[in-house]
């Protein structure tokens, strides 16, 4: 059998190394690893690129590479944020930005089924999971259908709190994901630097006769969150 290239076997001690270490505990420089190893400069450059690529490092210019929290996947079933993070032994946590109530506008009206004039109720949060920032939520109601929602206490599920509080619970909903480029204020919320990407995730959630719930727009950290599926292919 063929011998790993030096840079793969230099990415493979790595990571035995970073085995058990805390998120953003930061690696050894360049020069340490390449003295440590007896490798090049060059071979240290590729193993951290195949680990920056493969999300288990993060880089930040001027100041080192750092290990990487661990991925969020979400699957295509239909979960709240709190049960992905609880799923994966990480605890929840929610800052609000803003609630109240506007008008709802051409967009949002084709999306929730009203009226553009109509009331909805916009809550915007920064989601968190032991304490580090997830993603920013973006969530409308029809004001309507959630009377006093922005006195409620705002810091944990929605879904719980429609359940519960409005009898309205999200059966179904479609959603659109997009890779985009964080803006200044964006990146700074998300504590990422600035020209990083997100994915942007557009959801209309319905309820149990199909009527239409919610409108959020979520933009999460692309290094803390992907997004995964199984396909399959037709039988001929």
């Amino acid at each position: 059998m063929a011998r790993a290239a030096k840079h793969e076997e230099l990415r493979r001690a790595l990571l035995a190394e970073m085995s058990g270490s805390a998120p953003h505990t930061p690696l050894p420089t360049e020069r340490e690893i390449s003295a440590r190893h007896g490798v090049s400069r060059n071979t240290v450059r590729q193993a951290l690129d195949a680990l920056e690529a493969a999300g288990s490092v993060y880089r930040v210019q001027g100041a080192g590479t750092f290990i990487a929290p661990a991925v969020v996947s979400k699957s295509l079933t239909l979960t709240s944020f709190s049960e992905d993070m609880r799923a994966r032994e990480l605890e929840p946590a929610s800052r609000l930005l803003a609630a109240e109530t506007v008008r709802a506008g051409q967009q949002l009206a084709e999306r929730l089924g009203i009226a553009p004039e109509a009331e909805v109720v916009r809550v915007s949060r920064l989601r968190l999971a032991d304490g580090s920032p997830m993603c920013l939520e973006n969530v409308h109601f029809p004001a309507d259908r959630v009377p006093g929602l922005t006195e409620e206490d705002l810091g944990g599920s929605l879904y719980t709190l429609l359940a519960e509080r409005y009898r309205l619970e999200i059966r179904s909903a479609e959603q659109i994901v997009r890779a985009v480029d964080l803006g200044d204020t964006e990146a700074a919320l998300l504590g990422v630097p600035l020209g990083s990407s997100g994915l942007r995730v557009e959801r209309v959630g319905r309820d149990r006769r199909d009527a239409p719930v919610e409108a959020t727009t979520t933009l999460y950290r692309a290094d803390r969150y992907d997004i995964r599926f199984t396909v399959r292919r037709a039988q001929s």
